[in-house]
């Protein structure tokens, strides 16, 4: 595949850079950290039951800031194995190819194995004598499963606490013939007050950053 895109024509190359620049939400949404935090914190929101607070917007803008945390070290691989054959001779595609692998050894390690397998099944009829020779594309699909499922794995730990709060207060109101009365209000400032005073979010924090490989 290296022979490949170095024999592309320059033209070419440009036109493949401008395409991969197109595909960088989808990269850093579904191909990085950002997708496990994303999810476990909309989860967290859904347990609180707060609703608008925190915003949407804050959630995903501190998915982003840690997921440059956790991604600094692949992103500085990427630039130094990325920057080379460009200087070099100006090879857009191999300036892809050598700086896409970093991201590709980072997704393996976070990728169960069934579901690499499962992927590179549907495109290889004989498996990959080496790691090396697994695409990236091959890799990525593996890897939004697997993410998700860890995601949600972490999102149902953050849940049931605030699960069982609820049918406490749920089983209290009942036994009080308050039956009219919403549980959730009443167990809102429950919520609030039981995850100021374990430090939640930075429980929840430190756990994500260091729930990867």
């Amino acid at each position: 595949m290296d022979t490949i895109f170095k024999d592309l024509n320059p033209v070419l190359q440009m036109l493949l850079l401008m395409t991969v620049f197109s595909l960088l939400p989808f990269v850093f949404s579904c191909m990085t950290s950002f997708l496990r935090f994303a999810v476990v914190f909309s989860i967290l929101k859904q347990a609180l039951g707060t609703q608008q607070v925190p915003p949407s917007m804050v959630l995903v803008g501190l998915s982003i800031i840690l997921t440059f945390y956790t991604m600094s070290p692949v992103f500085n691989q990427m630039w130094e194995l990325g920057s080379v054959p460009y200087q070099k001779n100006k090879d857009i595609a191999g300036m892809l190819v050598e700086g896409s692998k970093p991201l590709k050894e980072f997704m393996m390690k976070q990728t169960r194995e069934k579901d690499l397998e499962f992927f590179v099944s549907l495109t290889r009829k004989t498996p990959p004598a080496t790691p090396e020779d697994i695409t990236i594309w091959e890799v990525a699909p593996a890897y939004i499963v697997s993410e998700l499922k860890t995601a949600f794995e972490i999102g149902f730990i953050v849940f049931v606490p605030f699960l069982v709060l609820d049918l406490i207060v749920a089983n209290v109101l009942l036994a009080l013939g308050m039956m009219m009365l919403s549980p959730t209000i009443i167990s809102l400032p429950f919520k609030l007050l039981i995850f100021i005073a374990v430090d939640g979010w930075a429980m929840i924090v430190q756990g994500l950053v260091g729930s990867f490989n």
